[in-house]
């Protein structure tokens, strides 16, 4: 693809490729359907193609949705001046869209988004931990289980533990029953996610308060950390799992609601009931654009305490954009819908 007209390329891995080759790994249809779910932004994307055209068009660009293995051919064609590319949907273990953003440096292409560096960090949730504890940021001190064995023993803990898959994400792997009480509860756990997904499991210290996401796309070039939009996100639990999250989103999340079990979490501004903690997330959100190198878009995940004690869970370089949250902060933010928030993010980058 060559010529003068500025192009959007948006590159996603869609759920069926990624359960096939699970499937043809020796993976069982369940676990195989629950960790291709990861990547249902994909199918609650995909009907809106279109409207991501024409909105593209009312800006003077060209759109084109591009499948994850047909990326190194259309990235290969493109005009390196002229294109723009955007990773819907990223991964290195059981997804491959991290691919995406190095293929793009490969073939010179600018992009949406963190460096390619970072698509591969934030998918292993203990390395990434441990850079941003680095950075001074707080994060809980966590131990690494494989099986039945520690690679790393977790720290002491009178609150209990709280036990979750490394390199899944959308609660993949997350139960009722992921917070224990003992060390040797988690193992167990552990055992039972390895057997299911074939991951380790990173085991924290559990964490008290409500949890909190914060979302960011810069629609305008220059935004920085007020930009966010941080809420509380109470889905009726104390954490949400693996069940709540796939009636929520793609081919799951489309049979919940044909089922009439689709329910959306409610969202709070943490602002409006506790500013101090909203202040200390925007803190942290600067430190993570200076110093890891977040931009563009991306989300954090929080816990956040009646005191305004604030713990940064993890950070996500691929947010689910078609989810709620994120609609939600494209409306009360940039006063855009989904499709327009991001033709007009990408436009400002491309006809700047």
């Amino acid at each position: 693809m060559t010529g003068q007209r500025p192009t959007l390329i948006l590159v996603h891995e869609p759920e069926r490729a990624c359960r096939d080759r699970l499937l043809a790994d020796g993976f069982s249809q369940k676990a195989a359907t629950e960790i291709s779910s990861y990547l249902a932004q994909s199918t609650d994307l995909a009907p809106e193609f279109g409207a991501l055209a024409d909105a593209c068009a009312r800006r003077g660009l060209d759109f084109r949705a591009v499948e994850l293995d047909d990326a190194a051919v259309a990235m290969a064609a493109c005009d390196r001046k002229t294109t723009l590319v955007w990773t819907l949907t990223d991964g290195i273990a059981y997804f491959r869209g991290g691919a995406a953003p190095a293929l793009a440096r490969l073939n010179g292409l600018a992009t949406i988004g963190a460096d390619d560096s970072l698509f591969a960090l934030c998918q292993d949730k203990f390395r990434a931990g441990a850079v941003l504890a680095a950075l001074g940021l707080p994060v809980p001190l966590a131990g690494l289980a494989r099986g039945g064995r520690w690679l790393v023993e977790p720290p002491a803990s009178s609150s209990g533990y709280f036990v979750k898959p490394n390199r899944l994400g959308a609660k993949i792997g997350i139960w009722k029953d992921s917070r224990c009480s003992v060390a040797n509860e988690a193992l167990v756990l552990g055992r039972r996610v390895f057997d299911a997904y074939r991951d380790d499991v990173i085991v924290q210290p559990y964490v008290a308060g409500r949890n909190v996401r914060a979302s960011f796309l810069a629609v305008d070039i220059d935004a920085g950390p007020q930009a966010l939009g941080i809420v509380f996100v109470d889905s009726g639990g104390d954490f949400q799992t693996m069940a709540d999250s796939m009636a929520l989103y793609g081919e799951t999340g489309s049979a919940a609601r044909a089922e009439g079990r689709y329910a959306e979490p409610e969202l709070v501004a943490v602002g409006s009931l506790q500013p101090r903690a909203a202040e200390k997330i925007r803190q942290i959100a600067a430190r993570l654009t200076t110093g890891l190198g977040l931009r563009d878009v991306f989300s954090l995940d929080f816990r956040v305490e009646a005191d305004d004690t604030v713990y940064l869970i993890e950070f996500e370089v691929c947010p689910g954009l078609p989810c709620f949250d994120f609609r939600d902060y494209c409306r009360t933010e940039w006063r855009l819908g989904l499709a327009d928030a991001m033709a007009e993010t990408a436009a400002r980058r491309l006809l700047r």
